[in-house]
């Protein structure tokens, strides 16, 4: 029974290796469609001839003509993929000579020699500088919040940080991450635990807290009105100092019902209301912690990028002229530099007499007669045991000076 299927397949397969070349037409059919009923379809060989692969493919359509479509397109792809490279070349070439030029104004503007504005005598040993400059950058750390950073730099420089020095970052950026969530509650307590201190400030910190929690309860609508009279009780100890401010407070509740969006007092829901209690309580808190509201790094960055370029030049005058000695003290530059209002954190008092600025060694005296002059001035002034005012005929006693403190 299974000697039939095997002998057509035998005869198919004869018929296809006797089949005649390309030239006999109709051939090739009849072989193929003796072989398609008895292919197998597990097992044995399926056929002797193998797939062309892809090179001779190939190769056998090089020689063969396009078609019409087929060449216009293949036409219009090389002329895209021209343009596209014509434009990249274009753009590369802007962009290469924008480069160039940014790396020869670095080489010409770069001076390699900077550090020898400063002399080394500014600095008591290089440890100690080490020291200062990684101390600057865990405030500064601490100070922007990132509290992880500043651990790890500690770490892998070995600077022993006491926890009370690192106390106040960690409380003041706690406050600050619990206002920019919009939550009043931490820096409530904080205000009403400092509150005799930030009186004495003239601070009105609590007053803008209570003040932000009571608009938080009006934009809850006609539901929290009574809740919100209730809280109103929290700005008696503000009323002499913020009654114009209350009274505003306190009109709104009429237009409770209508919604104070479209109402008159529709400022009170600006979102700048929580940019301005986060300034007001960093200000306030580094004032009353004795903190700096920037960081001495940032400051001193900043003073120094302002400052850099006229101690450059005055370098270069001084290397010129051969004037040696004019930069000899370390905690006095030779000229006067101007920073900005931004940088003024204390007054500066300069001698009359002899028209230097004064320090911890040459302080400002008071005489009697009220003018100010220095302790080097007034020891020059010194005659026989008695000093004369420079600025009046009063004659005095040196040591009933008094040395001043801005």
């Amino acid at each position: 029974m299974t000697a039939a299927p095997e002998a057509g397949w035998a005869a198919g397969l004869g018929d296809s290796l006797r089949a005649p070349g390309p030239g006999v037409r109709g051939a090739p059919t009849k072989a193929r469609s003796s072989l398609r009923p008895h292919r197998p379809r597990t097992g044995g060989v399926a056929s002797t001839q193998t797939p062309p692969s892809a090179p001779d493919r190939v190769r056998a359509l090089q020689g063969t003509p396009l078609s019409a479509t087929l060449s216009l397109v293949m036409s219009q792809c090389c002329r895209k993929i021209k343009d596209t490279v014509q434009k990249l070349a274009s753009d590369h070439k802007d962009i290469h000579s924008s480069v160039s030029r940014v790396g020869k104004a670095i080489d010409r503007n770069f001076d390699s020699e900077i550090c020898g504005v400063v002399s080394d005598a500014v600095w008591d040993s290089r440890e100690k500088q080490q020291q200062i400059l990684q101390m600057a950058i865990v405030e500064h750390l601490y100070q922007q919040g990132m509290l992880s950073v500043a651990e790890e730099l500690c770490q892998e420089s070995t600077l022993n940080v006491d926890l009370d020095f690192k106390q106040p970052f960690l409380e003041l950026n706690r406050i600050l991450e619990a206002l920019h969530e919009q939550d009043l509650g931490p820096a409530l307590e904080w205000a009403v635990s400092h509150r005799q201190r930030l009186l004495e400030l003239n601070s009105s910190l609590e007053f803008k807290l209570h003040r932000l929690h009571f608009i938080r309860l009006l934009a809850g609508g006609p539901e929290k009105q009574l809740e919100a009279l209730s809280y109103a009780r929290h700005f008696q100890p503000f009323a002499r100092l913020h009654q114009r401010e209350i009274q505003v407070m306190m009109g709104s509740l009429v237009y409770l019902r209508l919604g104070l969006e479209k109402s008159p007092y529709c400022h009170l829901l600006d979102n700048s209301h929580w940019a301005e209690i986060c300034e007001t309580f960093t200000r306030d808190a580094c004032s009353l912690l004795g903190l700096s509201v920037e960081s001495p790094l940032s400051v001193s960055f900043a003073s120094g990028c302002v400052a850099l370029p006229v101690l450059m030049n005055i370098k270069a005058v001084i290397e010129q002229r051969q004037c040696t000695g004019v930069w000899s003290h370390k905690d006095e530059l030779p000229i006067e530099i101007e920073l900005g209002m931004k940088c003024w954190y204390h007054s500066v008092f300069a001698c009359p007499i002899l028209r230097q600025q004064t320090s911890d060694s040459n302080p400002p005296i008071k005489l009697l007669c009220g003018h100010v002059i220095s302790r080097d001035a007034l020891n020059k002034l010194i005659n026989g045991g008695k000093l004369k005012c420079p600025y009046c005929p009063m004659e005095q006693n040196p040591a009933d000076g008094k040395r001043i403190i801005f």
